[in-house]
């Protein structure tokens, strides 16, 4: 427990520490005393010195996200600590097994929330509650990380400032179900709450390599709802997982003022498309605008902004693993590419993207236009990689870090996730709608494969396509699988109809179902509860087509995997083998059909 606990340095000078002492001291000449946390002025900064400690494990979350899944391939310069986390040997030593990381922010967060006064008021006006509410977010986030890496871990909500309180303390250990029960209430009364937003961009510098980076407060920090809904995902609680997610889409999202639409035109089969992708961003932005520098086109919801060069503060090394040396020194106002890249897309990855069909209209006139289906795969992965050419033509460039920013959400993740929750709690075919035609007024007038109940569901309990809500969410969309595989939706605007699309739930279910079957050898029928597994899949393989690489695979494949022994349909350990089948690639050292073998040593 000595190793866990952390300094309770505010401000953004905090330094690494190592000894036991030094868990209780800090480098910065400004720390978190009860009187400052009884004045208005300045409290943003506290808030920022938490954001601080999130810089510490970046490097970490993405690396034992990414590692321990199926979308990643080690190459001759990969770091020993990566290759180990790969194949599931690492032991404490490894530079990547840090509880301690987890814990820096959660011991600055429980300082926080112990001595802030949360009654300080300009008016009526409560001036810190925003800020007291992200504070408790980030707690809630940290310890859901340390769950799904590590199993039961100690919990403890006071501050410890001493060394006795290390001594001497009893801590329970916690699994993700009692840190759920002990936090999610808490948390849920804060539902509904901004993120604190001073509404001014902060230019942080430039790039040794001359590109001039901002950031925004309200990017830093994860809107409550986003993490209520992500505690309750995980514990299997469906309903209160959909009902935060909705919470955010509808209440604390944005409202966009517009969507682009699928292009329509014929294709040039000699070269795949490169027009703007559909999706659920919005904004007229193409979807790799999303990695920018600056933090994206309006669906990033919160990130992790590093520094953009050594002198300004806590670096990244993950671009660099991924094959773009950031913190380089170069005249071509663009991100150096590296020599040696340490991670690419696996074989997997690659085949799932290739396999992938691509859906375009055949424009010929408005009243007949048709769909048809090109062998083109999915768009995703070629826009974000650069393949070599030459001496270099088995290295793959990953573009989604050729910046210093760690994205842990976007609203497409959210979306998603939704999608998973709605699935298992029996409406599959909204989870399909999320795939394919989007939330908008369209997809209740023109999807034929929407139960009524389901219709009724979401306006009513998930009032996503509420009369009030509706406004909310564009006039024109289509669903996340359009972003990379054209046109699947059936609408847009533009004389195409119901039914147009082969992209059908009965065709594309069926599919999944006979895959399913002859990969893992299991007694697939044709049951709602065996639509509601292909489905998951189906969303398994559109995580992986979204969001590789950003982090969150490991815990999205474990996740779906005690969801499916829950459920039980094919046996009550049917998901942890749907886990070992997806890692087999990696050569593990154990066995990962046994769940205890997934966590990492603690440390």
């Amino acid at each position: 427990m000595k190793k866990i606990i952390i300094s309770i340095a505010a401000v953004l000078g905090l330094g690494s520490v190592t000894s036991c002492s030094d868990m209780l001291e800090t480098e910065s000449s400004r720390q978190m005393f009860e009187p400052e946390l009884n004045q208005k002025t300045d409290s943003i900064f506290y808030a920022f010195g938490i954001a601080q400690a999130m810089q510490q494990l970046a490097d970490q979350y993405v690396f034992q996200g990414e590692m321990r899944g199926d979308l990643v391939a080690t190459t001759t310069a990969t770091d020993k600590n990566l290759r180990e986390l790969a194949n599931f040997s690492a032991t404490t030593a490894n530079k990547y097994d840090s509880a301690y990381v987890y814990y820096r922010v959660i011991n600055n967060c429980n300082y926080y929330i112990a001595y802030r006064d949360t009654t300080l008021l300009t008016g009526a006006t409560a001036v810190v509650m925003n800020e007291y509410a992200a504070v408790k977010a980030f707690r809630a986030w940290a310890y859901l990380q340390l769950a799904k890496n590590y199993g039961k871990v100690p919990f403890f909500t006071e501050p410890l400032t001493k060394i006795s309180q290390i001594d001497g303390g009893n801590f329970p250990e916690y699994g993700i179900n009692e840190i759920v029960a002990a936090l999610a209430p808490d948390l849920a009364q804060y539902s509904g709450y901004q993120v604190p937003h001073t509404g001014l961009n902060y230019d942080i510098g430039s790039t040794n390599w001359g590109q001039a980076k901002k950031i925004t407060t309200k990017q830093i920090f994860i809107p409550v709802d986003v993490v209520l809904g992500e505690l309750y995902l995980e514990t299997g609680d469906y309903q209160n997982a959909a009902h935060y997610y909705t919470e955010y889409l509808t209440k604390i999202k944005p409202v966009q003022d517009k969507y682009y639409v699928v292009s329509s035109r014929a294709l040039n089969f000699d070269e795949r498309p490169s027009d703007y992708f559909g999706g659920l961003l919005g904004s007229g932005l193409s979807w790799t605008a999303i990695f920018g520098i600056d933090g994206g086109n309006g669906d990033l919801i919160s990130y992790i902004p590093m520094a953009v060069n050594r002198l300004k503060g806590t670096t990244t090394i993950v671009p660099f693993a991924f094959g773009y040396d950031y913190y380089a020194v170069d005249n071509a106002n663009q991100c150096p590419m590296a020599d040696d890249v340490q991670l690419q897309p696996s074989d997997y990855y690659v085949t799932l993207s290739d396999s992938t069909d691509y859906f375009y209209l055949v424009d010929t006139d408005i009243d007949h236009r048709t769909v048809s289906i090109a062998n083109l795969g999915d768009n995703r992965l070629s826009n974000i990689t650069r393949q070599g050419v030459g001496d270099d033509s088995l290295k793959v460039w990953m573009n989604k870090y050729n910046q210093g920013n760690i994205i842990l959400y976007r609203n497409t993740t959210i979306w998603l996730r939704l999608a998973e929750a709605f699935n298992r709690m029996g409406y599959y075919d909204a989870a399909f709608a999320i795939l394919k035609d989007g939330m908008s007024k369209n997809v209740l007038d023109y999807a034929p494969y929407l139960r009524e109940e389901t219709k009724t569901l979401l306006t009513t309990t998930y009032p996503l396509l509420s009369e009030a809500n509706l406004e909310r969410l564009p006039v024109l969309s289509a669903g996340v699988h359009a972003t990379g595989a054209g046109v699947v939706c059936d609408h847009n605007g533009q004389g195409y109809f119901p039914g147009m699309s082969p992209y059908q739930l009965d065709t594309i279910v069926g599919l999944k179902m006979k895959e399913i079957a002859e990969q893992y050898g299991a007694a697939v029928g044709t049951t709602k509860e065996d639509t509601i597994n292909a489905i998951e899949d189906l969303l398994s393989d559109e995580y992986a087509l979204e969001m590789a690489f950003e982090g969150d695979r490991f815990g999205n494949l474990t996740r779906m995997a005690r969801n499916k022994n829950r459920a039980g349909l094919y046996g009550t350990n049917f998901g942890s083998l749907w886990f070992s089948k997806k890692l087999e690639k990696n050569n593990p050292v154990k066995d990962l059909s046994v769940e205890q073998n997934w966590y990492l040593p603690f440390k």
